[in-house]
């Protein structure tokens, strides 16, 4: 039990440590209005809760992030198996996906905005361009990474391809789309906030531009705060949902002494 506990333990004092360090440099003036106390960013953050265009803001946030997570997660996996699968894909669309491979969503930020403005499907297409590579590579690289003794052993006891990529190679993939997705999650979460921040569309990104815009620096530390708190939950999520999805995974499975 107590080994259990020591490690929250010690987050919560590096916590405490990194709060009491804030206030301190605050209280010090090292950076002038730039850097509100501690606590009066709390304070501030109290008031933040207790409005409707708060949560307004965050349901826009965490519904563009999540639902462009599931479209990326749906097409990738399906895109990776079909390139993993046959050889004659993968070669035509190496080019393409080695070209896209470098290119960071925020490049395109202001084509996707002068396209579809500053709008939640602007944000969405941000997001789902940001997550949807990964998910392929990964997927493909499952996909190539199937034990080819499993497939001929299917096919011996007369599975047909259809049945061998379900039953045999998706869930050999399995654990390279949960490494992904693991991965994606937060990128989801930075991405929405970006296409807010720096493209207009709805969400916490939007109101943390106009609290910097407007000098509201004490509401802007706060709603970063709750952007972090945000993220830790999405990784959380993942982590979880991954855990309990591959519970099958030698990975995953408890060690029984």
């Amino acid at each position: 039990m107590k080994a259990s506990i020591r490690p929250y333990a010690f987050s919560a004092l590096g916590i405490a440590g990194a709060l009491v360090i804030w206030q301190v440099l605050a209280t010090a003036n090292v950076a002038g209005n730039a850097l509100p106390l501690a606590t009066t960013v709390f304070t501030t953050l109290a008031t933040i809760l207790g409005t409707g265009t708060f949560w307004s803001a965050l349901g826009a946030t965490i519904g563009i992030a999540l639902l462009a997570l599931a479209l990326a997660a749906l097409a990738g996996v399906v895109l990776g198996l079909l390139i993993g699968s046959f050889e004659s894909v993968r070669y035509a669309t190496l080019a393409v996906l080695e070209f896209l491979k470098p290119v960071p969503p925020i490049v395109i930020l202001p084509l996707a905005v002068l396209v579809l403005g500053p709008t939640a499907e602007m944000a969405l297409f941000l997001v789902v361009f940001g997550c949807l590579l990964p998910i392929i590579m990964q997927t493909v690289d499952g996909v190539q990474g199937t034990d080819p003794v499993a497939r001929d052993t299917a096919r011996s006891y007369g599975m047909g391809e259809g049945e061998i990529l379900a039953r045999v190679v998706l869930p050999s993939a399995m654990p390279y789309i949960g490494t992904a997705m693991r991965v994606a999650a937060p990128a989801a979460l930075v991405v929405t906030v970006v296409a807010g921040l720096l493209g207009g569309g709805p969400g916490l990104g939007q109101s943390i531009y106009q609290a910097q815009a407007a000098g509201d620096y004490a509401s802007l530390y706060g709603l970063v705060i709750v952007l972090g708190v945000l993220g830790l939950l999405f990784q959380g999520a993942t982590r979880l949902a991954e855990r309990r999805v591959l519970h099958w995974h030698e990975s995953y499975r408890e060690v029984v002494p």
